[in-house]
């Protein structure tokens, strides 16, 4: 009987989540041209709000958001659900593969909400995204990146990849780690529902979500880093180091 109530309740919140999807899709273009910069980003943290709540996710902040740039924001990566649960705490400008791109939907609200697509193989494309970066920021943008490259278990993280740091020391902006967690909001152990690592598809992580007991998404905002004197390998391990502090705390 538990089975199928939670069943019931996932079928509702996926219906839920498509209508909200398809919103979102007609308020880029309907909308979105006519708004400011500010009004475009408040309307993102909006509707990521609001998406996490449809998906059965309670949102938990940790330490101060940030609230201008120049800024890079560098945190693990679990799941699909880490970039709408960074938005609704604060929007800012990610960095993304750029098959994301030319996915169906997904890709245009990447695109409305000021993605920057970077091709991963392509050491060329690698610089000119670093350049973008940097530009970026010395406007005054917040830009986040996952500097493992991929999503990872929750167990431990995985290496982090140093390159997208010289965007921060060349706009010479700080650099903020940031520590993202997914537990149970009843027993409060940690919750593998959200995950999406290796041959997993993403419907199925989907499910397990929408299907899960009530979540909780915890962001745990560390203290910001100047970019001064620093090497971009050493600083990649200290921000490793300090993400992962941070990740590990809950409220």
């Amino acid at each position: 009987m538990q089975a199928l109530t939670r069943s019931l309740i996932g079928l509702w919140r996926l219906a839920r989540m498509g209508l909200h999807i398809v919103v979102g899709v007609i308020t880029i273009w309907l909308t979105f041209g006519r708004l400011g910069h500010a009004e475009r980003n408040r309307a993102v943290e909006r509707w990521a709000a609001r998406l996490l709540r449809l998906s059965g996710i309670e949102l938990r902040v940790l330490g101060a958001v940030p609230a201008h740039g120049p800024l890079l924001i560098v945190a693990n990566h679990l799941s699909w659900l880490d970039i709408p649960a960074i938005h609704a705490a604060g929007h800012c400008r990610f960095v993304s593969k750029s098959d994301v791109k030319a996915w169906p939907v997904i890709g245009g609200l990447a695109s409305a909400a000021g993605t920057l697509f970077i091709e991963r193989n392509s050491r060329r494309d690698a610089m000119r995204t670093v350049s973008r970066m940097e530009e970026a920021m010395r406007h005054g943008d917040i830009v986040a990146v996952f500097p493992e490259g991929t999503t990872g278990d929750g167990r431990q993280l995985l290496p982090f990849h140093a390159n997208l740091l010289q965007s921060a020391i060349a706009a010479e902006a700080p650099v903020l780690p940031l520590g993202l967690c997914f537990y149970d909001k009843l027993s409060g152990r940690m919750s593998s529902a959200p995950s999406y690592i290796g041959d997993e598809s993403l419907l199925g992580s989907i499910w397990r979500t929408v299907t899960a007991p009530p979540l909780v998404a915890q962001l745990n905002y560390g203290q910001p880093q100047a970019s001064a004197g620093r090497n971009r390998r050493d600083w990649s391990a200290d921000l490793q180091a300090a993400v992962d502090q941070l990740r590990q705390v809950q409220r």
